[in-house]
Formats: C-alpha cells, structure tokens, sequence
C-alpha cells in the first residue's frame, strides 16, 4: 500500500474526477497524503483549456518531478485533460512521468498505482464504447469542505463551438441516470453535506441522449426531495436551452438557487456566427430579460471572450454596451486563446494580443463599477448565509458565501462579529450586509 499525494489543476469538474480517483485508491488500502514532499506516489490531474492552464499543468507536473529527487516520491503519474490532449510530448519531453491516464483511463489508476503499466491514449484515441462515467457505484472521496460538493451530472459535450477543444478531449454528452444522481446525492447529504452544485460542460444539456425532454427540470424536482441538502445550484446554462419547465421548477423550489450560470461568449452577431453559438444581441437582450424577470431575485452571471480572431473595434463596441446595458451580477472576461485542433485556429484576421488585452482590461473596469453599485445596493439587507470557517484574510473573521456566491467563482462574506468562534463551518445563519469590500461583502449575524 502507498502513500499518495493528488494535485489536482483547472475546473470541477477535473476535481470530481480526483476524487473519484482517490477513492478507487483508498477502497484499495492505500493513504493519501495532503504534503506532496511526502507522497511515494504524485498524480497531477491537469487542465489543458487554454494557454494558461497548459503553462500551469506543465509547471506542476515539473515542480512535481523535482521532488522525484528531493523528496520520497517513487512514482509520478499524470492524469487529466492535457494527458488526453497530449501523451507523446509528455511521453518525450517529461522522461520523469512513469505514467500516463487520459480523460477516459480514471479506473486505470489503480493499475498504474500498482506499476502495472498503461496503455497511454492516443491523439484523442477513445472509442465511445471506451468514454468513461462514473456512476453511484464508484467509490468517491472529497477532498474539500465536508459541507459542499459537486455532482457531476453528465460528461461530454455534443456542442461544435468553434473556440472549444473540450469535446475531442472528453467526448460526446453521456448523461447519468437520474436515479444514479439522486443515490449519490442521497448518500452525500447523509455524510453532513448541505450544498451540492450540479456540473457538466452544459448541464441544460443533460438528458437529451437518453431521450429525455426537460431532464435537467426533471432532475432537480428529484433532487429537491433529498432531507438534509439546504441549497442546489447548477452550473454551465447554454442559452436556447432554458425551458420554462426548468424556470418553474426554480420557483417552485426553497433549496434550488436562484443562480444562472450562462456563458454567453459575446454579443456581436457576426463573432457569435464564427464561434458556432448563433444569436445576437437582440436576442441574448430578449432571453436574459425573460430569465430575470421569470426567476425574481435571480443572479445572473456570464463569461466573454474578447480577442477572438475577426473581431473589429465595431464588435468590441457592441459586446461592451451589452454588457453595459444587462449590467450583469457577475461577469468574468477571458482572452481569446488560440488553440490548435479547434476551428477558430485556423480562422484568419487574428486580432493582435495587445488589443486584446486592452480589450480585456476595459470589459473588466466596467464591470468593476457595476459590480461596485450591485455589492452597495446590498448594504443593510439580511440574507441567508453559509459558514465556511476561518478567512484567509485575517483569523479575526469568519468567511461564508450567499445564495448569490458560487463556491470558488464568486466573492464570499467576511463576518467581524465579536463571537466568530461560536460559527461553525457548514452551518446556515443569517447576515445583514454593512460594508462592501473591493470584491467580497462584510457583514454581522442577525441574532
């Protein structure tokens, strides 16, 4: 038996595959280790998205690699999305890996734990009879707060965004069974956990290749039934899909957040033609107008892509007065990342990377004010609250998180009461807002 150590890198839903990784291991006898310096074993599950998660995979894995001749590690195994995307460079160019698992190879870790060796993937190599989804069934380990936990609800994606490497490196949508779901989240709210939030590359998405119309309204109507779970949230909305049955099972609901995730990409037409996303800012304006005034209360956030190749000063101007005029509660801005193997690279007209970013930092400093405006307008109300436990600010105060505040995505609360020893990590109260901070909110306990 071995003592490991798992780094894990890029979005949740690579974190639910840790976890599940980890608790196949562990159902074999061996430990996990939270120091790296002292696993005999290091498995670095990577992301490999953009640009930046490429650099920062690699710089792990490296990091990792080095303690190969510092430290007690004996093995070290790379997991994940840039193992899928690229097996041969890492085979090559990092002679320190001993083994390779791509996206679809998760119950392979128990072989290659054991030095039993691996058959790397191909250049996404994998059949659909070989596309992986772990169920109920699995073993599975958090690694985070006992509190809160993601579900993953189906893998895969079926989309064609021409931006996007996700659906060659993970495959086509499989979905879980809603019974499948609703034992696993059965079993994590019977462990202590309050909050769940439901993932995949797009949860509206979910059902449709098992036949089934409105399966994600339907999944959170059997979720909803579940004692103990306080709050579920989904991520990952695609535009056209939200039905209304979904909206009414939103309203008819106290544990469903009143929380929509929708990547929206851009607002100009003729960018949203070349991304393969359709629409236009006409009619985002129409569908976000609907969903707000649908869902009262509801939180909207969205994500942008500025830099893509073609676009003009024209099409900047246009996405930043959408996003002006929505004034959305939560926006996060990426750069164009121009990624081989997808369509947008081989699009012409590439915008140069200094417009790019100036494009970046000018969408963020609007949405700095308004955001500003948003957090203010919130002082003096009470809402209700998830303790999380000590801040990393200062020991001085309690951290915790709103309906509105998406765990790791969001700001959080910072709560200065004189009492915070007497607040409890996992527990709900409730707050009344008094300060607003560059990007979180401070506030007191209502006794």
């Amino acid at each position: 038996m071995a003592k490991i150590g798992f780094i894990s890198l890029g979005c949740p839903k690579n974190l639910v595959d840790s976890e599940v990784m980890i608790g196949l291991l562990q159902a074999q006898g061996h430990v996990l280790t939270a120091d790296p310096a002292d696993a005999e074993i290091l498995v670095v599950n990577t992301c490999s998205f953009i640009a930046d998660s490429k650099r920062e995979s690699i710089e792990t894995i490296l990091a990792a690699a080095q303690l190969k001749n510092s430290g007690s590690c004996k093995k070290l195994i790379v997991t994940g999305c840039l193992a899928e995307r690229y097996p041969k460079e890492i085979r090559s160019d990092l002679v320190e890996v001993d083994a390779i698992l791509g996206t679809n190879q998760i119950e392979e870790i128990v072989r290659a734990v054991s030095g039993k060796p691996i058959a790397a993937p191909n250049s996404y190599g994998r059949s659909d009879a070989d596309l992986y989804l772990y169920d109920d069934t699995t073993p599975r380990t958090l690694i985070g707060p006992q509190y809160t936990a993601y579900v993953k609800i189906a893998e895969g994606c079926d989309h064609t965004c021409s931006f996007c490497i996700i659906p060659k490196i993970r495959g086509r949508l499989r979905s879980r069974s809603i019974q499948s779901i609703v034992k696993e989240a059965g079993r994590l709210a019977a462990q202590g956990v309050k909050e769940i939030t439901l993932i995949s590359q797009d949860t509206t998405s979910y059902g449709t290749d098992l036949g089934i119309q409105d399966g994600l309204a339907n999944l959170l109507q059997a979720l909803d039934k579940i004692d103990g779970l306080r709050w579920i949230r989904f991520l990952y909305v695609y535009p056209e899909l939200v039905s209304d049955k979904l909206v009414e099972v939103i309203n008819s609901s106290e544990k469903i957040c009143r929380y929509v995730d929708m990547p929206l990409q851009h607002a100009s037409a003729a960018i949203l033609k070349s991304m393969r996303r359709g629409g236009n800012r006409s009619s985002l304006t129409r569908m976000i107008n609907r969903i707000r005034n649908s869902i009262p209360g509801v939180t909207f956030r969205t994500t942008m892509i500025v830099g893509f190749p073609g676009e003009t000063r024209q099409d900047f101007i246009e996405l930043r007065d959408f996003c002006r005029e929505m004034e959305f509660d939560r926006l996060g801005v990426f750069t164009y990342s121009d990624e081989e193997d997808t369509i947008a690279h081989a699009l012409q007209a590439k915008v140069p990377a200094r417009t790019a970013e100036r494009r970046h930092r000018a969408l963020m400093e609007q949405q700095a004010a308004i955001a500003s405006r948003k957090n203010r307008e919130l002082v003096g109300k009470e809402f209700p609250i998830l303790i999380e436990g000590p801040s990393q600010e200062s020991e001085f105060l309690v951290q915790g998180r709103l309906e509105s505040q998406a765990p790791e995505i969001d700001g959080v609360c910072l709560i200065n009461d004189s009492d915070v020893g007497e607040l409890h990590s996992g527990e709900f109260r409730t707050i009344r807002i008094t300060r607003v901070l560059e990007h979180d909110l401070l506030g007191k306990i209502v006794k």
